[in-house]
């Protein structure tokens, strides 16, 4: 775990440093019904962590003689919010393959004329590593300035050790220039590179081999994905990354089912992983594997809606079987160019029908289950990092329901 979520709870002596009050809190808290909303509630907090978030007549007398008092005017305050599948470290964008899907080209002619992956792929590749923090840092700042206090960076453009090396470290450098907490996923296994054409056993054995176990020895790997699919890695390839990545003691995630049934979810839960995300084809044997490893069903809205996809996730399963679900922009150049978690909810409530809580425990308390990080974010608790958003809203359905709107008031950070 990288060393921004290590440091030490707060004791339970600890003096309180800053003080949120006259506030309406969504904790996001399991262990009360719907939201874990709180009217006229407090959150007290001391090295960057929260000390109580409750009401505030509860509130301990010792952390009443807070150095900073913040009246929040009766403004909402729900976790900070939690981008936890995004590939947002990329060169360039491919508004020129949209103009001529639009035009009636297909992706197959795209690709043949040079689009695709491997457009991304020889951008990414082009790029130095201060260009590549140069372009990503835009997307960054615009789901900061809607919230957004943890994201997970995917690598997968670069595909050779240099190149995916180049993309986790400019997301390792993205969590030092800005206040937000970066995780960062190896996604070497996204693509065929064109070095490969037609043998891709020997770009698995590379990643296999050589990517995954230096960029791991560099410190810069926090888990291991992989696209599982006919147009990607079979189940049968992913099994043998998977098993490399648990060797050297990483945890797996998976895009998995996205285009056809492959029984990814299945191998996802399998190998134990953090989270299957798309899932569209998704059956119920894939959703009850999941539900028994506890691994987590990310949804997707934006590519989804971006490549007018018309078969849905099976969310009514992942109800009936009690998975967790979790809402991500995953952004990207080719099929999710999106930068706006707060659209991702409206687009989740509208194409899928999901729910207004259902939809703010996916950016929150399950996003961090989907990161692994239940334990550091995605609630209002004590012991918990001081990571927070406050609304100028009346009411938590508001942050689900406008498109196009940022009600943002504060966001917090670590206590700041």
């Amino acid at each position: 775990m990288s060393s921004q979520f290590s440091a030490p709870h707060p004791g339970p002596t600890e003096a309180c440093e800053r003080l949120w009050r006259n506030a309406r809190l969504a904790t996001l808290n399991p262990d009360l019904p719907g939201l874990g909303l709180v009217e006229a509630g407090a959150i007290a907090v001391a090295g960057g962590r929260i000390l109580y978030a409750g009401p505030e007549a509860a509130l301990p007398p010792a952390y009443r003689a807070a150095d900073a008092v913040i009246d929040c005017g009766n403004r909402w305050i729900t976790p900070g919010l939690i981008d936890c599948h995004t590939h947002l470290v990329h060169a360039g964008n491919r508004a020129h393959e949209f103009e001529l899907r639009l035009n009636g080209a297909s992706y197959e002619e795209i690709a043949r004329a040079g689009g695709g992956i491997v457009s991304s792929v020889s951008a990414f590749r082009a790029a130095s590593e201060d260009q590549l923090t140069a372009e990503s840092l835009p997307r960054l700042d615009a789901l900061m300035a809607e919230g957004v206090t943890t994201i997970e960076i995917k690598s997968g453009y670069g595909l050779d050790r240099e190149n995916e090396g180049k993309a986790l470290r400019v997301a390792r450098r993205l969590g030092r220039e800005r206040d937000i907490s970066v995780r960062t996923t190896f996604l070497g296994a996204h693509a065929l590179p064109p070095e490969f054409k037609n043998n891709q056993t020997g770009y698995l054995d590379r990643v296999i081999a050589d990517m995954l176990p230096a960029l791991a020895a560099d410190g810069l790997v926090d888990a291991v994905d992989g696209f599982c699919e006919n147009v990607a890695f079979s189940p049968a390839e992913m099994r043998r990354v998977f098993e490399a990545a648990k060797a050297l003691g990483l945890p797996v995630k998976l895009h998995a089912d996205q285009l056809s049934n492959l029984n990814g979810a299945a191998l996802a839960a399998e190998f134990g992983a953090l989270s299957a995300d798309h899932l569209e084809f998704t059956d119920e044997a894939g959703v009850v594997a999941m539900k028994q490893a506890g691994t987590v069903a990310v949804i997707l809205p934006g590519a989804f809606y971006f490549i007018r996809e018309t078969q849905k996730p099976p969310l009514d399963l992942f109800r009936k079987h009690g998975v967790p679900m979790a809402l991500a922009t995953d952004n990207n150049p080719g099929t999710a160019p999106l930068t706006s978690l707060l659209l991702t909810l409206n687009m989740a409530a509208t194409l899928f029908r999901m729910t207004v809580d259902e939809c703010l425990a996916g950016v929150t308390r399950e996003a961090a289950r989907a990161l692994g990080l239940q334990a550091e974010v995605g609630t209002l608790e004590a012991g918990k990092w001081a990571d927070f958003a406050l609304w100028n809203i009346e009411r938590p359905a508001e942050l689900v329901y406008r498109m196009g709107f940022n009600p943002l008031h504060a966001r917090v950070w670590r206590g700041q």
